[in-house]
């Protein structure tokens, strides 16, 4: 799959936004990728499913929790490898799990992700599964903002890898 292929659905599933936006890590942009329209449009979550399928071979695979969970389940179906889900913190009932989902001590993971900026949720869902046991040297991403996540990531011994970068998504878009 070319990335034009998927930058052309994401911009017409209107994921792509311009204005001010407050970010998650409390920063400001003149642009939001929203991840909520193009995880529930189904052939933008197919494209990505696939493509993500493409690059992680028969690896199990995590998702973060809320975001990443819709990304996770279809490259899951794709690739017929089962996946995590890394909660943000332990849930507070039931079991108390902060990894939701099997896997063995030991075991490769990479981790897939929406939307990277700074990296910092795929940074603590990578501490967070080395330290249940899991190996994971990989975050994969739809799309990366080009704010730091990849550098942040390296400094974890993590290499990011993108579907899509904000300098692609966002060329000839206004």
């Amino acid at each position: 799959m070319a990335n034009d292929e998927l930058i052309a659905a994401l911009r017409e599933a209107e994921a792509v936004k311009f204005g001010e936006f407050e970010l998650s890590h409390g920063g400001t942009s003149d642009y939001y990728v929203d991840k909520y329209l193009f995880e529930t449009e189904p052939r933008c979550l197919e494209l990505i499913a696939d493509a993500f399928a493409e690059r992680v071979g028969d690896t199990k695979l995590a998702g973060v929790a809320l975001g990443a969970v819709p990304l996770v389940a279809a490259t899951s179906v794709a690739t017929g490898t089962p996946y995590v889900i890394v909660r943000k913190k332990a849930k507070e009932y039931g079991t108390g799990n902060r990894i939701e989902g099997a896997f063995e001590p030991g075991e490769e993971v990479v981790v897939l992700e929406d939307i990277a900026t700074t990296g910092q949720s795929a940074v603590d869902a990578v501490e967070a599964l080395r330290e249940a046991g899991a190996v994971v040297n990989r975050v994969l991403v739809v799309v990366d903002r080009e704010e730091g996540a990849r550098e942040n990531l390296a400094d974890a011994d993590v290499e990011l890898e993108a579907l899509v970068t904000a300098s692609e998504l966002l060329a000839d878009a206004e």
